[in-house]
């Protein structure tokens, strides 16, 4: 089995890259109300501050920094997956994928998710700032849209709105790991 090596800074700030099973699937999107409210269930359970966030067909991206004292954000990943899961596995329809490893079958699990996820544990603000715009930037590295701001699914609405970044603002896709 292998050993997967998390970072454990408690009070830390770190990047995900979660991703479906299926990278065909627009699962995410074409049923974004239950992922907002898997999402938002979850953080007021376990509470957490969301530095951006952006959701495409097939995966998200986001930047989380946890409370003081707190380093497990994988539960928090599990939570969420599994209230999605639970949520939209009755209708996920063509999205769902077509093979269930026997793997997947014994441990009850639908087959929407990637069983694991990745990340990232932010550096400094360089770090921090290049990871925010990686999130911002993804629909259009996707080819999804022209500018970011086309992007419904994307948190630098809410930061357009509280003057973090302008509306024209169009980036790059930074160079570097970002889990996809």
């Amino acid at each position: 089995m292998a050993n997967y090596r998390r970072a454990r800074a408690k009070g830390g700030t770190f990047f995900f890259t979660v991703v479906l099973a299926d990278r065909k699937a627009t699962t995410l999107t074409s049923n974004i109300r239950a992922l907002r409210v898997a999402y938002n269930q979850t953080r007021k359970e376990r509470s957490f501050i969301c530095d951006a966030f952006v959701v495409l067909p097939d995966h998200l991206h986001c930047v989380w920094t946890l409370p003081d004292g707190d380093a497990d954000f994988s539960t928090r990943w599990r939570l969420i997956k599994s209230r999605f899961t639970r949520s939209v596995a009755a209708v996920v329809g063509e999205d769902h994928p077509p093979y269930i490893s026997a793997s997947k079958r014994r441990k009850g699990e639908q087959g929407i998710w990637q069983r694991r996820f990745w990340e990232h544990q932010i550096r400094d603000s360089e770090d921090y700032r290049r990871h925010v715009e990686y999130c911002w930037a993804n629909p259009v590295k996707h080819g999804l849209v022209a500018r970011p701001v086309d992007w419904e699914f994307s948190s630098i609405h809410r930061d357009i709105r509280a003057g973090r970044v302008s509306e024209d603002w169009i980036g790059v896709t930074p160079a570097g790991d970002f889990g996809e």
